[in-house]
């Protein structure tokens, strides 16, 4: 959520960073058009209940003393009713003034952060770095290497949830939760997160404490009969751990990683990567969500960038580093940089991390302050980032591992998640 202060002090400026994100952002009929004269009226109206109760306050007073002294107050009395009435229907008009101004509020992305470079659509992301040689022989889909080797079933899938479904069978069931460990130990064991396991469903209120709600509704799987949501990733449980909370400063940075299943409807998606496991309705991942004092966000993103580089260096994949433009930073977030792995069967890169500062946005939402030393409470800061898509890993591995007899080899780090098994054969 966007700093109401900020906002009141400075409108042309959080206006002109905002629109760097499209036009439409800022355009006649968006929140954003709406909120200034919102915040207006809830403001005004606050005043003139103040004013009226400071009016109401002295009408008592003078009506304590004619009474002291034996006088009629009975004009001072019904001026009395007459004021407070009033005052509870400028409060109630306030509540709802308010009310109004807030769910705009919701409504409004994080305004960008000055280095992140202009750009109207991903072709305008820059690129930062590169690791590793990309082969540039032929190569089979992966959908193709998995049945081949019978431990992609795409078929069952379908058949038992519906498009964008897939079972893994044998070594591919084995490689994903292998995957999975590995992640994890490397992280835990080496970067130094603390592990958790959090629900895969959550409510209405942690929901949009992250920014997905209100305005991603329609992407997300909500359950019949109750205000609640399978996760889209696991940011939204672990940062909201400590939705409402107020941290002391030497308990920062707070690092945690997390293993979930993930849910999106892709309702935006229709007919991208509809073959394969790319873009998936239910997949897992390895999140690494950082909160730390807002003066380290950006330091921070680059330690949580290089943590997740890390997985796909000792997998021995190519990959690049992307800065996204402002027209491709999401709603919540106020720079990006995106890891993205080399699939040869396509001959281009894909994304498989999005690593994200998102300074003090979803500490206001969700409620998440911290006391700095001598100072009063201040939303965190929060960052996270894939550590990584676990379906995404495995399908790079399969192409970037294919052999002419079509098997496939796997990168050594993971030799002793598969059982002492350096390769994946058919049979």
């Amino acid at each position: 959520m966007i700093d109401r202060q900020a906002l009141r002090r400075d409108f042309d400026a959080m206006q002109a960073a905002l629109a760097r994100r499209g036009g439409d952002v800022v355009a006649a009929g968006s929140p954003w058009a709406q909120v200034a004269e919102l915040d207006a009226r809830q403001r005004d109206l606050k005043t003139q209940s103040e004013n009226l109760q400071a009016e109401r306050n002295r009408v008592s007073k003078l009506i304590g003393q004619k009474k002291s002294q034996g006088e009629d107050a009975s004009d001072e009395l019904a001026a009395m009713g007459e004021m407070s009435r009033k005052v509870k229907e400028l409060d109630a008009q306030a509540r709802e003034a308010e009310a109004e101004f807030a769910e705009a509020l919701l409504e409004i992305p994080n305004p960008l952060h000055e280095s992140v470079p202009d750009g109207e659509s991903e072709d305008d992301n820059v690129e930062l770095r590169r690791w590793g040689d990309p082969r540039q022989d032929d190569v089979p889909a992966h959908w193709e290497i998995g049945a081949e080797l019978g431990i992609l079933d795409f078929e069952a899938g379908a058949v038992l949830a519906g498009s964008r479904f897939t079972v893994l069978k044998g070594a591919a069931a084995r490689l994903e939760r292998g995957l999975m460990q590995f992640m994890l130990d490397m992280h835990a064991d080496k970067h130094g997160y603390e592990e958790v396991w959090v629900p895969a469903i959550v409510n209405r209120k942690t929901m949009t404490g992250t920014g997905q709600l209100p305005k991603f509704e329609e992407d997300l799987y909500r359950l019949e009969g109750e205000d609640a949501f399978l996760i889209p990733t696991a940011e939204v449980p672990v940062t909201n751990l400590y939705q409402d909370k107020i941290l002391e400063a030497e308990s920062l940075p707070i690092r945690h990683c997390a293993y979930t299943p993930c849910f999106r409807r892709e309702a935006g998606s229709a007919g991208r990567d509809m073959r394969g496991m790319i873009r998936q309705h239910q997949f897992d991942k390895i999140e690494l969500v950082h909160l730390t004092a807002v003066e380290r966000a950006l330091s921070d993103l680059d330690a949580l960038t290089a943590h997740a580089e890390a997985v796909l260096r000792a997998l021995e994949l190519p990959y690049r580093v992307v800065e996204l433009c402002a027209a491709d930073v999401g709603f919540s977030a106020q720079k990006t940089y995106d890891l993205e792995i080399w699939l040869p069967s396509q001959r281009t890169y894909r994304e498989i991390s999005s690593c994200s500062s998102f300074g003090q946005f979803q500490g206001r939402r969700a409620g998440i302050r911290y006391r700095p030393e001598g100072g009063k409470p201040q939303p965190v800061a929060t960052l996270n980032g894939s550590g990584l898509a676990i379906g995404r890993t495995l399908v790079a591995i399969l192409e970037n591992g294919w052999q002419a007899d079509g098997s496939v080899k796997l990168p050594a780090a993971l030799v002793p998640y598969m059982g002492g098994c350096s390769a994946i054969s058919k049979g």
